[in-house]
């Protein structure tokens, strides 16, 4: 499968698969709003789930909400990237569309935990670029926890217990960012990603740039 985007210097390149993962609270679901807000040519992954659907949510936005049959119906056919049960549910990417978004050069952002990560590398190693977003303490974590007010006192005691787990996976990625301030950490997300893109092997069109400007040159 080639590459059939360009990137803003106009090389054709291959997209990228850019997996961030954290404990609960360390801020990746923020960071990733972040880059999909302000870096062009990203793309968020829409996960297949089998959850119910939440207020407010959107069928092919937010998730891909199919039922179980279904789903075990895509492992079988291996129709998806990763997947893994988390709370009783079901969650997987679907290969089909990040497939499609990598040969035309656009990179996919993907929202995932430890396990569906090195499902992905397993699959695709030179496609993905995984950064694991860490707290600055434990107390800074569990306070941010608290502050979202979202979970009751025994489900953030939950994520404390299995953040310790999560957090045993750190060294199996690329990159690692401390997030002490918000803004500081986007900016180095955001650097790794910029730097990942011009990366001589993803960018398929440069052997025909550089025979094009060796032309020019010897005119």
């Amino acid at each position: 499968m080639t590459a059939g985007g360009h990137g803003f210097d106009g090389v054709e390149r291959r997209g990228l698969m850019f997996v961030l993962s954290s404990p609960s609270g360390a801020g990746k679901t923020t960071l990733s709003r972040l880059l999909i807000e302000r870096m062009p040519g990203l793309k968020m992954s829409v996960s297949a789930t089998t959850r119910p659907m939440r207020p407010g949510e959107i069928d092919g936005r937010d998730y891909l909400f199919v039922d179980k049959s279904r789903f075990e119906a895509m492992v079988k056919r291996d129709e998806l990237l990763e997947w893994a049960t988390v709370f009783d549910n079901r969650y997987g990417t679907p290969r089909e569309p990040v497939e499609t978004a990598l040969s035309a050069g656009q990179d996919v952002l993907f929202d995932i935990d430890w396990q569906g990560t090195q499902q992905l590398r397993e699959k695709a190693r030179a496609d993905v670029v995984s950064v694991f977003i860490l707290p600055p303490s434990a107390a800074d974590l569990e306070k941010r926890l608290h502050t979202r007010a979202q979970d009751a006192d025994a489900v953030i005691r939950g994520r404390m217990s299995r953040a310790t787990h999560e957090l045993s996976h750190w060294a199996e990625y690329d990159y690692i960012v401390i997030n002490h301030d918000i803004d500081e950490a986007f900016a180095e997300v955001q650097s790794i990603l910029k730097a990942e893109r011009l990366k001589r092997e993803r960018r398929t069109g440069l052997t025909t740039f550089v025979r094009e400007l060796q032309r020019q040159l010897e005119k």
